[in-house]
């Protein structure tokens, strides 16, 4: 079953959907997604079941496929199209008119569908969704329960009411209840349903309404008189509202139900809405007054009596309700009408009802005392005044019943009762029987009660005495006295008058009259008075005297006339409601006077008349019982020539000038008319065997020439309006008139019809008449056709060029393509039947001389058209599809035909050239929506086999030497290409089911346009030089299209290039330069891949070696572009990381390739894109560092720059200084806001050289002098901490070429930890895996696919700076070089080695030490660098002793210059270091250094360490006056608290000062004031320590190093590297897999946290 496969397809494809909106968090979609989902699903078990009747099937299919398209739509699918069954449409079986229809028609469907879904108000009312489905809707109502305390038995009348009009709108819905609080009839109970059916759309415009519910207690008279006494009893008297039934009402329930109809809230039938009851207050409480004061929606205490009911909005009369609601509507649920007509009256609904309102009366208490208590009492008599039985029915839910009684009300003079019944009388006893209303006064007492007779009565006939049934509206009925038997003789007052005059006046009170009747002893009560009103709703009974005397035309025919003028005036209701009669009798009279004609023109009016009516909305349903009586009842047969002549004469009467008020109804009606007309004559052939038929066609063709004389005239006014209504409504004739005449002799007559109006009259009107001859059954015929398409072409070519009536113009020529191609396809298959001959194929012919016309004279001017018109013009996308539509119905024949038709060779190169040029435009800006799959494909389809077409033309005419047209072969590679890469072709990017189908359906159209690509490029010959380099690009982007055959079809094109420019130039440089600019544009488009890389190495490589003249060259080149593709592969794949660390490097490695073959202009511009992602995550060191590589390649010239300037700096830059002074500016702007204010003094000092000796401008130097010396101050006041470095490798086949097992040093930011930093460099990959050794990885991880990560911290090692040396520098100055400009960093490692000493763990304490070199220092243009060599160092106890008193002396040093500098700091840390040293408590002092280096055992093992132990011993004597000097500040600031610690500081110092002394000697050091400053300063070592400087065979003092912290002091793992190299470099054995040979790492073992000799004590 094709549905339920779409269905499963659906769902797979929804599917995968639905779980990416999950993932993404669009829970609210995703939530209607699996909504839409489960109902498929259960729909698909429906359609396999095979139980569904085909009605409902249909309609099943129908909810299916809007669910589909729905879904597809929100989910931005493709659009699918469909066919009135709901079959997904065939390209290859549909016209392009019909498919462009069908997409046009789903996409409004669907928005339509959307906005119901948004709108509250459309999706809450069920018939809001559908307005136009049904003219009718109605109202279900269910009672879930009423509560009230009643007492006696009720009845409960439900309606509708409107509190505007003050009137019931619905017939009332009776419920008899039980006084035991049940309804009457058990079967009923939960079972209280009702339909209020017949409401139109006035009803749901209603200003406000209400349901109302009223409560009628059936007992006594009053409910608190005692049993004591016998009392009457079957009262109805009032009780409230709410509506029930007592001969006395009780109470009223009333619900404001306008948001529910109008849809403004929702309707369900599940939910329950309450509604309270008004209980009636007094006696006098009237049942109307009473819902008049509810409706005002006073509050009221019902102490929780009321009803509980359920409501929903249907739309649909009561057998469309029946069938689609079928579990709320049932055959028992009962129907309330309308009290009226539904707005569109129904065929099939017969009805005879008379609904009877008893509106009020005012009764005379006559001889009583008090005011009577009158109860009326209705009855439906005949002529004799027997009742007749069951004619009245008190409301809908309940039986027929012989009389009926109203409501008593107590002691009340004015009675206002406004109760309505109806009465239904069969239609055969209406005119005997009349309505009788009997008075009584009811009494209390049942004994007085009983003896109460009738005191009054009125009656009322239900036909008048002309004829007419009773008239609706109000009737004030004249009341009788008299006898009461007489009262019910109906001899007695059948005679008398029913109803009183409205001009009679109204006598004094009590006084009577005697009718003056022989026979009556009945008077006239002149004090009362009684008024009714009546609402008729019959099929068969008509209030209009002029309608009946012409049903009735034979009793009195010299009224006929009369009558027949009178039909006119008719209201529309009552005609149609005798449709058939008036028909008949029509046709009588016409038939009846055949001799004569004095009739004809009055009975053409009224059938004019009457077939107007049947247009109208109101009554549109009877259009099929029209139909069916022509078919069936109608047997005038000489009818048509009456209709003829007097149709002809009205035209002729206009054609001539002459008025004629008629013509434009009667042309309304023509339709109609010509039914009556050609029935009539194929009845009267049929009955005399064919006679008169020339006859009969000569007087047809008199209509049409007289019609046609019509269409020449120029006048206006009634003219032009006859003409008009002519254009318009003679297409709908064509079905009946085609059979009769022959087709070229109606042809030419249609020809003429629209060939004699003048040119430029009603042309809008002419086009529309034309596209509906078109459709209509003549233009099926080739003759017909034939002379019709002289005329409608060369009007349609002249108005599309000139741009006039255009929707008209589309709609015609749509119209007539829609018609051709049917007529093609019928012939195509006639053609291919077996045994076809000679006429199928002349046939086919035929049709293809129609398509050619059309072509020759069409086709240009559309494509003109689609130049000239905006974009967003709507009607662009028709005019496209008619020219799709044109092409599709071309073959090989046209096209050389087409072709051939140019008068000249420069027309058809303009022809040319503009296609190409459209097509192209059509191609990347598409006028179809994108979800408009298969119209996009349907004109690809047509598209491509044009451009092969036009190929061919091209290589036949425009190829040799004196045709060649270059910019024509241009423009046809340039469409290809751009056919060849549109999005909607690119199947790769598609679902699997997608892809499959459009291979399935259209190919694969890449391949086909890129063979012939290739193709026509190898045709041009030698032309091929004059192509490049402009075709470089194009061929490009085909090639980049991810389809290896196509690829290895048009790779070979490029070296075809390159040999054709190296023959004429011995080179390919233009090619080369525009293939990298090209492929640079291409790639970071998101076009190469891998795959592409491969291929175009492959294929070049292997055509090169094919050619020794080029196999140097092209393998240079090809290497050059294959490096170029990985890069630029690599800077693609992170570009749209969040983190753009990786995009960063990815920009660096392209900037260097394109720096290295000289490409400037691509080296600009990723210079600029590496500059924007700097300052787009604050690097504004790296950003400065960027910018100064352009300025750089500046001069400070007044020559115009070169590059190409991007940025910020404008157009206005035109010289190399000014741009290099911006750049420079810009530059010192990001160093300070890097905090590198070193960096921004070199550049100031650069401008101020400038601006002084160049420029001589004294005002910029004075700005830029006052800068530079602010960066001076920056740098002494500003405090700058000092990033940390890390090393980072990864490791794996998983990572991008540019960073698989690579080592990177990256610089950090400020404060930045180094867990925080990991964080940041694993979340571009989630799925990497970090390594917690720091050990280098062996193969088993580096050769994995997995990805792996390392990072651990590194130092920076300070290059030796001479100008520092024996100077005391301040150490914010030094800080900055040990952190900058550095290129190599450290890794320490330290371990243990020799034989283990328990008490001197410092004796056999080694360092391993690995040192990295960056390709660059750091900072730089990056914040990272690769490392490009390691070396390993091994470290001796001895040596890395003498590291650590190097740092020990210069951290005493530093602290010592910080508080000369600030006497306000805080003394603790000075405290903590001195108290570490002096203190040998701590760490045993220089005890350990002593036992471990100063004995002679390890002189005499390591004799070559003498003078290291020197340099210890020396060391640890200079640290003597430091301590010194501490002890000293550390006195004049330590507080009395601290008075004891100092003191014993002291104690242990002047110890230790003596033992020092004494062994190693006495060290006495300079002045530590600096008369200058006091700020903190790094200390330069003396004069005394140069002796020191001999360390191997090191050419650098070992001390300018810095070395950083102790190795004792690093984190476990990753332990801090020490100083600078040291001697003794030992080459280490292991070496990380794909790194550099030199690059070696650390052992990866943890190392306990102590502290050597020398250092501060914790």
């Amino acid at each position: 079953m094709p549905m339920v496969q779409e269905i499963t397809t659906t769902l797979r494809e929804w599917a995968t959907i639905w779980k990416q909106l999950y993932v993404a968090g669009h829970m609210e979609l995703y939530d209607r997604v699996r909504q839409m989902m489960c109902e498929l699903m259960e729909r698909r078990s429906q359609l396999l079941s095979g139980t569904l009747p085909k009605d409902e099937l249909l309609q099943l299919k129908k909810e299916v496929t809007g669910k589909i398209d729905y879904g597809n739509k929100i989910l931005k699918l493709d659009l699918v199209v469909r066919d009135e069954d709901e079959n997904i449409l065939d390209p290859d079986r549909t016209s392009v008119i019909s498919l462009f229809h069908a997409h046009k028609k789903a996409a409004q469907t669907i928005m339509q569908r959307i906005q119901e879904e948004m709108s509250p108000q459309q999706n809450a009312l069920g018939c809001g969704a559908r307005p136009a489905a049904s003219p009718c809707h109605s109202l279900y109502l269910c009672v879930r329960n009423f509560v009230c305390s009643i007492g006696e038995e009720a009845q409960l009348l439900l309606a509708l009411y409107d509190p505007v009009q003050q009137r019931l709108v619905s017939e009332n819905y009776v419920i008899r209840w039980a006084s035991t609080g049940v309804p009457q009839d058990i079967e009923l109970l939960n079972n209280l349903r009702v339909i209020f059916t017949d409401l139109g759309s006035k009803d749901l415009q209603r200003e406000r309404l209400f349901l109302v519910c009223q409560i009628i207690r059936v007992g006594r008279m009053d409910l608190r008189e005692s049993h004591s006494r016998k009392l009457s009893t079957g009262l109805r008297r009032p009780f409230g509202i709410s509506a029930t039934q007592c001969h006395h009402l009780c109470a009223t329930a009333v619900m404001d139900i306008t948001d529910i109809i109008k849809g403004k809230c929702e309707s369900d039938e599940d939910k329950q809405h309450f509604i309270p009851v008004h209980l009636a207050t007094a006696d006098n409480d009237f049942l109307h007054n009473m819902i008049r004061k509810a409706v005002e929606g006073k509050d009221i205490n019902h102490k929780g009596q009321g009803f509980w009911v359920s409501l929903k909005v249907l739309w649909g009369d009561v057998s469309h309700v029946w069938k689609q609601h079928p579990h709320l509507v049932d055959r028992s649920t009962v129907v309330a009408r309308k009290l009226g007509y539904p707005e569109v009256i129904m065929p099939g609904d017969v009805r005879n009802d008379i609904y009877l309102t008893l509106v009020q009366g005012e009764f005379d208490k006559g001889s009583k005392k008090t005011q009577k208590n009158v109860e009326v009492t209705v009855c439906v008599c005949d002529e004799e005044g027997h009742v007749l039985q069951n004619m009245i029915y008190p409301g809908a839910g309940v039986g027929p019943t012989g009389e009926y009684r109203s409501v008593v009300y107590y002691q009340q003079r004015h009675q206002r009762w406004m109760e309505t019944v109806k009465i239904a009388v069969p239609i055969e006893d209406v005119h005997r029987t009349h309505l009788r209303f009997t008075f009584r006064h009811r009494s209390s007492s049942d004994s007085k009660d009983k003896s109460e007779r009738i005191f009054s009565m009125a009656f009322v006939k239900l036909v008048q005495a002309d004829g007419t049934t009773l008239h609706d509206g109000e009737h004030d009925l004249v009341l009788y006295k008299g006898d009461s038997r007489k009262l019910e003789d109906a001899s007695a007052y059948l005679a008398l008058p029913s109803v009183r005059s409205p001009p009679e006046p109204r006598l004094l009170s009590g006084s009577s009259f005697r009718v003056s009747s022989g026979t009556s002893s009945l008077t006239v009560s002149a004090r009362d008075s009684f008024q009714i009103s009546t609402v008729i709703c019959s099929t068969k009974l008509t209030q209009n005297v002029n309608l009946l005397g012409l049903l009735k035309w034979r009793s009195k025919p010299s009224l006929l006339s009369e009558n027949l003028q009178k039909l006119m005036t008719v209201d529309g209701g009552e005609v149609i409601k005798f449709l058939q009669d008036t028909l008949d009798a029509l046709f009588s009279i016409m038939m009846e006077h055949s001799d004569t004609d004095v009739y004809d023109t009055l009975v053409f009016d009224a059938l004019v008349f009457i077939v107007g009516l049947v247009a109208d909305r109101k009554f549109q349903h009877f259009n099929t019982i029209l139909e069916a009586y022509i078919r069936q009842h109608f047997s005038a047969t000489l009818s048509y020539k009456k209709l003829l002549s007097v149709l002809t004469q009205y035209v002729e009467q206009v054609s001539r000038g002459e008025p004629c008020d008629l013509l434009l109804r009667t042309f309304k009606a023509l339709e109609y008319i010509f039914k009556f007309i050609v029935r009539s004559r194929h009845l009267f052939a049929q009955l005399y065997e064919g006679k008169e038929a020339a006859e009969f066609q000569s007087s047809l063709q008199r209509f049409f020439l007289c019609l046609n004389q019509l269409m020449q005239s120029p006048m206006e006014g009634p003219t032009l309006l006859s003409q008009g209504a002519a254009l318009k409504y003679l297409p709908s004739i064509l079905e009946d008139v085609c059979g009769i005449l022959d087709s070229s002799v109606l042809g030419a007559l249609l020809r003429d019809f629209i060939g004699n109006l003048p040119p430029q009259r009603l042309l809008r009107q002419k086009l529309q008449s034309l596209s509906d001859i078109v459709h209509s059954k003549a233009f099926q015929s080739y003759e017909c056709r034939e002379l019709l398409l002289q005329a409608a072409v060369p009007l349609l070519q002249d108005l599309v060029e000139k741009g006039e009536e255009e929707e008209a113009c589309i709609e015609l020529l749509s119209s007539i393509l829609e018609v051709l191609y049917e007529a093609q396809k019928r012939a195509e298959e006639l053609e291919a039947q077996p045994g076809a001959g000679e006429t199928q194929h002349q046939d086919l012919v035929q049709v293809k001389q129609h398509v050619r016309l059309v072509l020759e004279r069409l086709l240009h001017p559309v494509t003109r058209r689609v130049i000239v018109l905006d974009r967003e013009n709507s009607l662009r996308s028709h005019y496209v599809a008619c020219m799709a539509a044109i092409l599709s119905q071309m073959d090989m024949e046209h096209y050389r035909s087409y072709i051939k038709a140019f008068p000249s060779r420069a027309e058809l190169m303009d022809f040319l050239m503009e296609t190409f040029i459209l097509f192209k435009d059509l191609i990347g800006k598409t006028v179809y929506p994108s979800d408009w799959m298969v119209m996009n494909l349907v004109q690809n389809r047509e598209f491509l086999r044009t451009i092969n077409q036009f190929a061919s033309t091209l290589a036949e005419m425009f190829l040799s030497d004196d045709s060649f047209e270059l910019q024509l072969w241009n423009n046809y590679f340039h469409l290809a290409v751009a056919f060849l890469t549109q999005d909607s072709l690119q199947l790769e990017n598609f679902s699997q089911a997608k892809r499959s189908s459009i291979l399935a359906k259209y190919g694969d159209m890449r391949a086909t346009i890129g063979v012939s690509i290739r193709d026509m490029w190898y045709n041009l010959g030698p032309r091929k030089i004059e192509f490049i380099p402009g075709m470089v690009g194009p061929i490009l982007e085909m090639t980049l299209v991810p389809e290896p055959e196509l690829r290895k079809a048009t790779i070979p094109i490029f070296f075809d290039m390159m040999l054709c420019e190296y023959q004429l130039t011995r080179s390919f440089a233009r090619f080369e330069d525009e293939i990298l600019r090209q492929l640079d544009t291409e790639v970071e488009g998101g076009r190469g891949d891998e795959q592409y890389k491969q291929l175009f190495e492959s294929i070049l490589l292997s055509c090169c070696q094919g050619h020794p003249e080029l196999a140097e060259l092209g393998q240079s080149f090809v290497a050059l572009v294959t490096g170029l593709l990985e890069r630029l592969l690599d800077y693609r794949a992170v570009r749209n990381d969040e983190n753009k660390t990786y995009s960063m490097s990815c920009t660096v490695n392209l900037l260097n390739f394109y720096k290295e073959i000289g490409r400037q202009a691509m080296y600009m511009r990723y210079l600029y894109k590496l500059r924007d992602l700097h300052i787009s995550y604050e690097n504004y060191t790296e950003g400065a560092y960027t910018l100064l590589l352009h300025a750089r390649l500046l001069k400070w010239s007044n020559e115009a720059t070169t590059a190409p300037v991007q940025g910020t700096h404008g157009p206005a830059l035109r010289t190399q200084r000014q741009l290099k002074e911006a750049l420079y500016n810009q530059i010192i702007h990001y160093f300070d806001q890097g905090k590198m204010w070193e960096e921004a003094i070199h550049i100031c000092k650069e401008l101020a050289e400038q601006y002084e000796s160049e420029v001589f401008d004294y005002e910029l130097l004075s700005d830029i002098l006052q800068r530079e010396a602010g960066f001076y101050e920056k740098i002494l006041k500003v405090l700058r901490p000092s990033p940390d470095y890390f090393a980072v490798g990864y490791y794996g086949q998983g990572f991008p070429p540019f960073l698989r097992n690579k080592v990177f040093i990256y610089r950090g930011k400020e404060y930045e930890r180094r867990e925080d930093f990991e964080l940041q460099l694993l979340s571009p990959f989630p799925s990497a895996e970090r390594l917690k050794s720091t050990c280098p990885p062996g193969q088993d991880i580096t050769g994995s696919p997995g990805q792996f990560i390392q990072c651990f911290t590194v130092q920076p090692a300070e290059d030796t700076r001479s100008r520092f040396k024996g100077r005391s520098i301040p150490e914010q100055i030094t800080n900055f070089y040990r952190a900058n400009h550095v290129q190599r960093f450290y890794y320490s490692r330290p371990f243990k080695k020799g034989p283990k000493d328990p008490h001197n763990e410092f004796a056999n304490m080694w360092i391993e030490r690995t040192t990295f070199l960056t390709a660059y220092p750091l900072p730089g243009i990056l914040r990272w660098f690769a490392v490009t060599s390691t070396t390993t160092t091994i470290i001796s106890p001895l040596e890395n002793a003498i590291e650590t008193m190097v740092k020990t002396n210069e951290k005493i040093m530093s602290e010592i210059n910080r508080h000369q500098q600030d006497s306000g700091l805080p003394i603790n840390p000075l405290s903590m270091l001195i108290s570490g040293i002096v203190d040998p408590a701590v760490m045993g002092g220089f005890t350990k250094y002593e036992m471990a280096f100063f004995q002679e055992s390890y002189l005499r093992e390591h004799p070559e360490d003498e003078e290291n132990i020197e340099k210890l011993k020396d060391l640890i004597a200079w640290q003597v006056p430091l301590l010194a000097e501490g002890i000293r500040l550390h006195g004049q600031k330590v507080t009395e608290d601290l008075r004891p610690f100092h003191e014993r500081m002291e104690q242990c110092f002047v110890q230790l000062r003596a033992k020092v002394e004494s062994q190693y000697g006495v060290r006495e050091m300079v002045c530590f004031e600096d008369q200058r400053t006091g700020r903190p300063r790094s200390m330069a070592w003396g004069p005394d320590w140069d002796r020191l400087s001999h360390c191997g065979d090191r050419q650098v003092p070992w001390w300018e190093h810095r070395p950083p912290a102790t190795p004792a002091l690093t984190p476990p793992c990753c332990p801090e590297p020490s100083s600078a190299p040291l001697p003794r470099p030992v080459p280490c054995s292991r070496h990380i897999p794909g790194l550099h040979p030199a690059t070696t790492w650390g052992h990866g073992a943890e190392t306990p946290r102590m502290q050597p000799p020398g250092s501060p004590g914790t």
